[in-house]
């Protein structure tokens, strides 16, 4: 389309470089979005606020943590004003890298400039602190959840419970199962399986059977990993009698 108009001499407007920038980027062609940046410059056509969330938007997509960020500083240097949506697909694109350092110095910035932080903001910076392997950082971010009363999903809670079972902190884990429990917001099967897991590794068999309990109790699906580590957790405690009776039911 914009060949055509180039074809044609027709005048090129900012929204029409934004649709396009736009629909580059959630098609996953982050290079043709670069382009129609370059020549939306060449055109003496200034980007707006629109016009770099879209860029960003773009390298998220396509797992570009590097250029989001350089486009990110580059919309400062500028003084383009930058947003919640700014923030928050610069943060999702350090978290796909889980790059969770670079994640968190988005966060403070956007602590400073006093952009307001929403559920996708805070699961995107957990996320990233589970995939960096760091569990203080992901529970710092759930807690500032809890205190802002921003709403937190199923997926937000299980990466927080991955995050401390990931850490071998088997109690915080536990604690946070048991939170899933009374805030009927249901966490999935993996972050029962890394909390389980966490107990077995940390010699608690009677927290992994409690967690076990949980996810029966819950309706959540378990798999053969879930009964496996809660039966090697049992055999580590000495309780044969209890892991056979899992592996009896294992087997049914």
């Amino acid at each position: 389309i914009l060949n055509l108009l180039v074809q044609r001499k027709l005048e090129f407007h900012k929204n029409t470089f934004n649709a396009a920038i736009s629909a580059c980027g959630k098609a996953g062609e982050l290079e043709m979005a670069f382009k129609l940046f370059s020549t939306m410059l060449q055109s003496k056509i200034q980007p707006d606020t629109i016009t770099f969330n879209s860029t960003i938007s773009a390298c998220e997509v396509a797992k570009d943590w590097r250029r989001a960020l350089d486009h990110f500083n580059l919309m400062l240097r500028r003084d383009v004003e930058v947003n919640t949506i700014t923030f928050n697909a610069a943060i999702s694109a350090c978290e796909k890298d889980g790059d969770w350092e670079k994640a968190s110095q988005l966060l403070s910035v956007m602590a400073q400039r006093q952009v307001e932080r929403n559920t996708i903001t805070l699961s995107a910076m957990i996320s990233a602190c589970e995939k960096g392997g760091d569990w203080k950082q992901a529970l710092q971010s759930f807690s500032i959840m809890q205190q802002s009363r921003v709403q937190f999903s199923a997926i937000t809670l299980s990466a927080v419970i991955a995050a401390c079972a990931n850490g071998r902190k088997w109690e915080k884990a536990l604690r946070l199962c048991s939170a899933s429990v009374e805030s009927k917001v249901k966490s999935n099967t993996v972050a029962f399986n890394a909390a389980i897991s966490a107990c077995e590794k940390g010699g608690v068999w009677q927290q992994a059977l409690q967690i076990l309990s949980m996810l029966v109790d819950e309706v959540v699906e378990h798999d053969t990993i879930t009964l496996n580590a809660a039966i090697s957790a049992c055999e580590k405690g000495g309780e044969w009698e209890k892991a056979l009776q899992l592996f009896d039911f294992t087997v049914r």
